[in-house]
């Protein structure tokens, strides 16, 4: 078959008759009022709605953000996933969603980096914003570091997920809390020690979430690092973009000689996160994708260093 065969119309009609042709109609009278200030506005009704709200907000907003670190690249743009939400009280029917987003406009067209700090000040702006006494804000990104070959040297890009949450209330102040999931290779200390030679190992996916305290000084230490660091420096061996010869036989040696579980790494990171005088609580969690099951291995642990002892 050749062009010439196709059966195409000499021409279109315009495109306002193709529209009408799928089932689009001419606009009805209209009567409600156009301007904002005579519009109803329903979420500011005021009266006993039966129940207090703990939250209300809207989430899964993504935007892109800057993110600082101390490690390379210093500096990067990454995209934000962003909750933002805050109380009402029975007496108010709703809350006004566009001024969460109206809010990040505003701070993103004011150059915002993502920081605890700059968080802070966007929770209590959008309290007052929202006339509220509390807000909530989160926000999930990917965070990419620069890795180097432990023999060659030769420098690739890791990344992992991280997020920042900060609670505002006028009366309690703040609570932060932040978080990264991190990847990493366990090898099994059973397959190890029944096998004649060799052993099985996977990949590892290490969840922590840590409370920090309210006065945390980001200048003095990068929390991601701290976390990244926690979770691979336990591990039976780190994960790298790029591995030449020499850097894999280092990588697999080093595996064989570190066998972890997963009950094994989330005891070894939470002993980590314990020494750090800047977390007062965490959750730690190990998830390994198994090479020799099809299902995964899991455990995890919460400790609070206000409340429990060891």
């Amino acid at each position: 078959m050749n062009k010439t065969d196709i059966d195409t119309p000499a021409s279109l009609p315009p495109k306002q008759e193709r529209h009408k042709l799928f089932g689009s109609i001419d606009p009805g009278p209209k009567t409600k009022p156009v301007d904002k200030d005579k519009m109803a506005d329903l979420q500011n009704a005021k009266q006993d709605y039966l129940f207090d709200i703990d939250v209300v907000g809207i989430n899964n907003v993504k935007h892109p953000i800057k993110v600082k670190s101390f490690m390379t690249p210093e500096e990067q743009t990454t995209i934000g996933t962003f909750t933002f939400s805050s109380s009402i009280a029975k007496g108010s029917k709703g809350t006004n969603m566009s001024r969460f987003t109206e809010q990040l406009t505003k701070y993103y067209e004011q150059g915002f980096t993502v920081t605890i700090a700059s968080l802070k000040e966007f929770a209590r702006e959008l309290a007052g914003r929202l006339k509220r006494d509390d807000a909530f804000i989160k926000v999930d990104f990917p965070w990419f570091f620069e890795r180097k070959g432990p023999s060659s040297e030769l420098a690739g890009m890791n990344h992992a997920d991280a997020f920042i949450s900060v609670s505002y209330s006028r009366t309690d102040g703040f609570d932060i809390q932040t978080g990264l999931t991190g990847k990493i290779t366990t090898l099994c200390p059973c397959s190890k020690e029944i096998s004649e030679y060799s052993a099985h190992n996977q990949r590892g996916n290490v969840s922590m979430a840590v409370t920090l305290e309210e006065d945390f000084d980001e200048a003095r230490t990068d929390w991601k690092e701290a976390l990244l660091e926690a979770a691979e420096s336990n591990a039976s061996a780190r994960i790298h973009p790029v591995l030449k010869r020499p850097d894999e036989k280092m990588v697999t040696e080093q595996a064989y000689e570190n066998p972890r579980f997963v009950e094994d790494m989330v005891r070894l990171v939470a002993a980590d996160l314990y020494e750090h005088p800047f977390v007062e609580a965490f959750e730690v969690s190990c998830r390994n994708e198994e090479s020799i099951h099809l299902h995964d291995a899991v455990a995890s642990l919460t400790f609070d260093k206000r409340t429990d002892e060891l």
